[in-house]
């Protein structure tokens, strides 16, 4: 598979450096913060709503038609709180008109060195990632699926492959077909949870 992390991002206004101090924040003032969204269902949507779920608090979803608008409004501080992808968001966050808490990966990021993820800053377990993996029909016999496998990940190992791809905000994990059948099992069953708890419906 190939990875994205998001960024855990406030305004500067707000009172919080950490994780911790965020679910402090909110827990405190139940439905008073908001955080940027765009289209239902996107990553920045789902990774809020399972930092909701996960924390114990109430931020409110304000949504937007595009993500150049969430960013406006975030900076401006009309909203406080923010999951953008770690591309997007890495301009403002260096140029100070956003500051970054965490990476929403289950490990630290090379992408973004000096941040500590949500799950080691303050939430155990939280991981929230965009992803791609390649798939192919299950009747595909076993040899050909694991010679496939073995070209895959030869390729997203290349260097220039890696490069690129970090240009783009993403990271390789090349994992195993048994691996990313787990995976896809976790991820299925976490995001059915998020969806369940926090209500969202096709509109």
């Amino acid at each position: 598979t190939v990875n994205t992390p998001n960024l855990l991002v406030v305004h500067p206004s707000l009172p919080v450096k950490t994780v911790k101090e965020l679910i402090v924040f909110a827990k405190a003032r139940p439905g008073a913060l908001n955080y940027a969204s765009t289209s239902l269902g996107a990553g920045n949507h789902v990774a809020a709503e399972l930092f909701n779920s996960m924390a114990g608090v109430k931020i409110v979803r304000i949504n937007y038609k595009a993500m150049s608008a969430g960013f406006t409004d975030v900076v401006s501080g009309q909203v406080q709180v923010f999951f953008p992808s770690a591309n997007s968001a890495t301009p403002y966050v260096k140029s100070g008109r956003l500051r970054a808490l965490a990476v929403t990966s289950a490990e630290p990021s090379a992408l973004v060195p000096d941040l500590p993820t949500v799950a080691a800053a303050g939430l155990p377990g939280y991981e929230s990632i965009a992803w791609w993996g390649v798939m192919a029909p299950a009747d595909v016999a076993r040899p050909i699926f694991g010679k496939l496998n073995v070209a895959i990940v030869k390729s997203l190992n290349a260097t220039e492959t890696k490069e690129r791809l970090a240009a783009e905000g993403a990271e390789v994990a090349g994992n195993s077909p048994a691996e990313f059948g787990v995976f896809l099992k976790r991820e299925t069953a976490k995001w059915a949870k998020v969806i369940q708890t926090s209500g969202i419906k096709i509109e």
